[in-house]
């Protein structure tokens, strides 16, 4: 049994299915990639396990838990899974430790000393302790991208969910984040990110799945996907990322 499960899942916005019957399974550790064209699903598959949106069809487990449809306890689930956007998502009016310790002070019944520590631990993992008492505005995209994912690592999550949290950054400001997820998959934590770093996915993840038009159309070890796809729409979208200087 996979530690997460998604079996034929479906979502739909209207008239549009933007997933359309999504299977896979991820092992603890493993990092999963989920590369592919803007509008392919990805993004909406990775808010669909963290119960942001109610899927359609199908189902969602989490070590062996149904955590999809009617009767979940979404306040447990997100304990279980943390996730990070691309717009970092800060409360503006709080300073970066009251952002990191809210989570865990109100759902986990942390004490304030208990949950500063912690947050104080994780700021210095990522190099931004000294920032503890500065509000995001004064900060850099890369640092409050960092302050985001230590909001989430706060909670003690058993699987971490990253969309596109690269892509509201400055080139420069990209290598920072990548490096905290890097770390992260080096100490075993099980992750899925929706990316279009394609050379850090063919570096850190397990496992790579190509989604299409709201399907995972391929899916297999790196080395496979970048090196040899077995499907002509894999083969265009990369020749496209080649051609791009982007792989």
């Amino acid at each position: 049994m996979a530690f997460l499960e998604i079996n034929q899942v479906f979502k739909r916005f209207g008239q549009v299915e933007v997933l359309r019957g999504i299977d896979l399974d991820v092992d603890l550790h493993q990092v999963v990639c989920l590369i592919g064209a803007s509008g392919s699903g990805k993004s909406t598959l990775l808010r669909c396990i963290n119960a942001l949106e109610v899927i359609d069809g199908g189902e969602i487990r989490l070590d062996g838990d149904r955590v999809s449809g009617r009767g979940i306890d979404v306040d447990a689930l997100r304990q279980e899974v943390g996730i990070v956007f691309q717009s970092f998502n800060l409360f503006p009016h709080m300073r970066v430790i009251d952002n990191i310790t809210l989570a865990p002070r109100k759902v986990l019944g942390m004490d304030q000393d208990e949950a500063e520590a912690k947050a104080m631990a994780l700021l210095s993992r990522v190099g931004l302790a000294d920032k503890a008492t500065d509000y995001p505005d004064r900060l850099s995209g890369g640092q409050q991208q960092r302050v985001a994912i230590v909001r989430a690592l706060a909670m003690g999550p058993k699987l971490m969910l990253l969309d596109e949290i690269t892509s509201a950054l400055d080139p420069e400001l990209v290598a920072e984040v990548l490096n905290i997820v890097r770390d992260l998959a080096s100490e075993g934590m099980t992750m899925m990110l929706a990316t279009h770093e394609m050379g850090f996915a063919k570096e850190v993840s397990s496992k790579v799945c190509f989604l299409h038009q709201g399907v995972i159309l391929e899916e297999g070890p790196p080395e496979k996907i970048f090196g040899d796809p077995s499907e002509d729409r894999t083969r265009e979208f990369l020749k496209r990322i080649v051609d791009a200087g982007r792989l």
